[in-house]
């Protein structure tokens, strides 16, 4: 996702400077071109060579140091970078960024920078709660450096509280938010259903499908890496809310409903990837139905709201929406028949029968169908077949423009 990216990290004197080899080799994964600048006191916690290593590239932490190349490096690697991240950065490297001071080579490289800054503060609780670095993170803020939120914990000193960076998977999502694909859905609102309902018999059990939520969660990411203000509405799936995402948990078809129809009317594109129980309980027992041997036991159903239906048949002008068609048969033909009878602009079909496609994998064979066209897709991961997704959608709407 960072190929032909230029990243530097910075790295300066905190003991979470362990953590950043790691998120070294998670950039290198991602086919980032990495370099490594370190101050002095950094380099008594991780020595340069292990960043060397991890990145491929010289590690450089001397302002002045003869390194024999006809360039002045802080400007060239100033000019190269597409991000910069200092993790972990002390109170002190905030201090300097909040007040222009360039004495080392990093503060140096951060201040000639226009790129995007990132920094994960890492320090002891006081430290951090001082006054005076909270005057110093606002300052850089309103300078442009995005701050990353320490986390609550053991920190290295025996103190608990706010202080510790926090994990390079974390860090590098940030990254991630931040280069890995062109903003070309800014300005623009997602809405995006995932997950599974429950729709419940008694306090113990309840009706629910297999669905995972790794598909709309997949969209919701990748919507949000293209710049889109996401709103994800989530059934029951054990999943981490995408970075950059507004997450609205819920649980019933009821409840779906009801967030859904309240937040669909301020959607620029809707994608209702969600699987949404059909029926749900005539009634709920308020306590558990005890078994009862040689007794038979039926459960009267009734049709839960159509969401997709509702929503296709009531769109604002210029909106975009999806939905999702789960077959065993017939594929294509019942997508079609679902795509005309809720009046959507378009719906993902896949059928459970084909091998890399289903619920809790993680990779899907898509069939996008309009009104005007059938296209497959493929077998793809979840997050490749969402930027597919949202491709066609962004196509939708420019012809609608038109």
């Amino acid at each position: 996702m960072l190929s032909g990216k230029t990243v530097i990290v910075g790295v300066t004197g905190g003991i979470a400077a362990y953590k950043s080899v790691s998120l070294v080799g998670e950039l290198k994964k991602q086919g980032a071109n990495v370099h490594v600048v370190m101050t002095e006191n950094a380099a008594e916690f991780v020595t340069p060579l292990t960043f060397e290593v991890r990145s491929g590239n010289r590690c450089i932490k001397d302002m002045f140091e003869r390194n024999f190349e006809y360039d002045v490096k802080h400007i060239s690697l100033a000019k190269a970078a597409d991000l910069i991240i200092v993790a972990p950065a002390t109170a002190n490297f905030i201090a300097k960024a909040a007040h222009g001071i360039a004495d080392d080579m990093l503060s140096t490289l951060v201040l000639a920078a226009k790129c995007p800054k990132l920094v994960a503060p890492a320090m002891n609780t006081a430290m951090y709660e001082n006054p005076a670095t909270q005057a110093n993170i606002k300052r850089i803020k309103e300078y442009g450096f995005k701050v990353i939120e320490p986390v609550k914990g053991l920190l290295a000193c025996g103190d608990e509280g706010k202080g510790k960076m926090p994990e390079p998977d974390e860090l590098l999502q940030h990254v991630l938010l931040e280069i890995a694909h062109e903003k070309d859905m800014k300005g623009l609102s997602v809405l995006v259903t995932a997950g599974a309902t429950q729709e419940p018999i008694d306090p113990v059990r309840y009706i629910t499908n297999h669905s995972s939520g790794k598909m709309g969660f997949a969209i919701a990411h990748a919507a949000a890496l293209r710049g889109a203000a996401v709103t994800l509405i989530s059934g029951s799936a054990a999943l981490a809310t995408p970075l950059g995402v507004h997450r609205i948990d819920i649980r019933t078809a009821a409840e779906m409903h009801r967030e859904t129809t309240t937040a669909a009317p301020d959607a620029d594109i809707l994608i209702k990837a969600a699987a949404v129980a059909d029926f749900t309980p005539v009634a709920t027992s308020d306590s558990k139905i005890k078994k009862k041997d040689e007794v038979s036991m039926s459960l009267p159903l009734k049709p839960t709201k159509d969401i997709l239906k509702e929503i296709g048949l009531n769109k604002k002008e210029g909106q975009i929406i999806c939905g999702f068609a789960m077959e065993t048969e017939d594929l294509i033909e019942n997508a079609k028949k679902k795509l005309q009878a809720k009046n959507l602009d378009m719906i993902c079909a896949n059928s459970l029968r084909d091998e890399g496609a289903g619920f809790a994998g993680d990779t899907n064979i898509v069939t996008l169908i309009t009104k005007d066209s059938v296209r497959e897709l493929g077998c793809l991961s979840k997050l490749d077949t969402a930027h597919r997704i949202l491709d066609a959608a962004l196509d939708l709407r420019k012809a609608f423009e038109k």
